[in-house]
């Protein structure tokens, strides 16, 4: 199969999933790879992937037909207009972050007026272990183009959805509500029911009132991804806060979402086997904060 010329700006887990049978020359950048102490480890996982690292955005982005931004919320903006400075015709730019509808259009504007053409791309599920056959929403002017070139980069669920740019992270961030919030409930619920003796009977019941669910591998994974990236989720759900507030249809529980998941992701804790030894990690990592700040 023809490989095609991609650029990723962003070379954190989800760039090295997608790299891994992409039909693809990647180029890439990480702005991680400036510091010495976090270099070594992004050169070693390119190179096993057979993705070669530019010393710059610049130097990833130009000439690339195909550029896929994967960096952190936060980072959406600044790395674009990074980018932007360095488009020398026309790529496809795929916004593939988690981030607002009003953050993807700022993102937008700077790649527009650059003359890239830029795509609202929302990842809708984890990338592991989905990897190219992860769920992707495409919106915008050039999203039938971004559809095709992203089939022949290899993914292989990609859906065009209505609407301009914005559509499709309103669908992402809306659902992330109620995803990113049940883990904060599960974790809140969870905690509680430990500490008061009482989990199994918790568990129990809320299985009787849900047959099938399985709350306590539910809860297990729902604890496993916020210790391992509650940081992220956290700033994910502050776009998500952003959205609701743009919108006016009210943020309180979201915003308590992002606290929760800051809170546990902050730990930085390794992931136990076990529901019950999750809660143990973070119950012990809890009380050494507070007996630190009495």
């Amino acid at each position: 199969m023809e490989r095609h010329s991609c650029a990723m700006i962003g070379f954190g887990e989800a760039a090295r999933a997608f790299a891994t049978d992409a039909y693809a020359v990647i180029v890439a950048y990480d702005r991680k790879t400036d510091d010495v102490a976090t270099r070594a480890g992004i050169e070693a996982d390119a190179d096993a992937l057979g993705v070669t690292l530019a010393p710059s955005n610049a130097g990833a982005s130009r000439g690339a037909s195909l550029i896929l931004s994967l960096v952190t919320a936060d980072q959406a903006l600044p790395a674009a207009m990074t980018t932007a400075a360095a488009i020398d015709a026309a790529p496809l730019y795929c916004d593939m972050n988690s981030v607002a509808p009003d953050t993807k259009r700022a993102v937008a504007h700077a790649i527009t007026a650059a003359g890239g053409r830029y795509v609202d791309v929302a990842v809708m599920a984890p990338v592991h272990p989905a990897k190219l056959t992860v769920p992707l929403l495409v919106s915008g002017n050039h999203a039938a183009d971004a559809a095709t070139a992203l089939h022949a980069f290899g993914f292989t669920n990609v859906r065009v959805v209505d609407g301009g740019i914005g559509a499709a992270s309103s669908i992402k961030m809306i659902r992330s509500v109620m995803i990113k919030g049940m883990e904060a409930l599960t974790s809140e619920c969870m905690l509680a029911g430990a500490k008061a003796g009482v989990l199994d009977a918790v568990i129990a019941s809320l299985d009787a009132s849900w047959p099938g669910a399985d709350w306590r591998a539910r809860a297990d994974y729902n604890l496993d991804r916020m210790m391992v990236h509650g940081l992220r989720r956290a700033a994910e759900m502050e776009e998500v806060v952003a959205t609701l507030d743009a919108l006016g249809t009210g943020s309180a529980m979201t915003r308590g979402t992002v606290q929760r998941q800051r809170a546990i992701g902050t730990l930085g804790l390794d992931t136990p086997e076990g529901l019950t030894a999750k809660i143990a990690a973070i119950d012990g990592a809890e009380n050494k904060k507070k007996d630190k700040a009495a």
